[in-house]
């Protein structure tokens, strides 16, 4: 809504608007595109125009949306996904995004993962193999080696320094 007022007190006119993305019936002028950035930059909103920008910006909400906000990863694989979903051969994505954030997609993803694995053993009642079914890892043990190889900590050691955080007040 924010976006939308902006623009329509910049005279401009719209023709879709969603989540990150405007579609702007008349071509801006440099002059107005500036307006546009100094409009929405104290909401704490950044105009990107350039596509490839754009398009990394659309696999990170797709990874983060997966992961993080799905009760059920997709069947297929994430490349797979992605591509399909963002309707570009997942080569071209692949090798945009290593070059513009310095990892691959895929460390993207395992980031995101094990992220969510924290998540899962602070704030749920699931243990670890629910947890490795849930985010379809081969196996607990394959989950276990890509944590301790994130956070340097074992699953279950990390589980339990959520419980050592805390004393009882008894207790000091």
């Amino acid at each position: 809504m924010i976006v939308q007022d902006e623009l329509k007190k910049l005279g401009l006119t719209l023709t879709h608007i969603q989540l990150g993305e405007v579609d702007i019936v008349e071509n801006i002028t440099e002059e107005q595109r500036e307006k546009v950035r100094a409009a929405l930059t104290p909401f704490g909103l950044e105009l990107m125009d350039d596509q490839k920008s754009v398009l990394i910006e659309k696999i990170k909400k797709m990874v983060v949306e997966m992961i993080h906000y799905s009760d059920e990863l997709p069947k297929i694989k994430f490349s797979n996904y992605l591509a399909e979903k963002l309707k570009y051969n997942y080569t071209y994505l692949s090798n945009l995004f290593s070059t513009t954030e310095g990892i691959t997609i895929e460390q993207y993803i395992l980031v995101h993962k094990i992220e969510r694995v924290k998540e899962l053993l602070i704030y749920e009642e699931v243990n670890i193999t629910q947890i490795a079914h849930q985010l379809h890892y081969s196996s607990v043990a394959h989950l276990s080696s890509q944590f301790k190889k994130i956070t340097g900590l074992t699953p279950s050691y990390f589980k339990s320094l959520k419980t050592k955080k805390r004393a009882c007040l008894e207790d000091l």
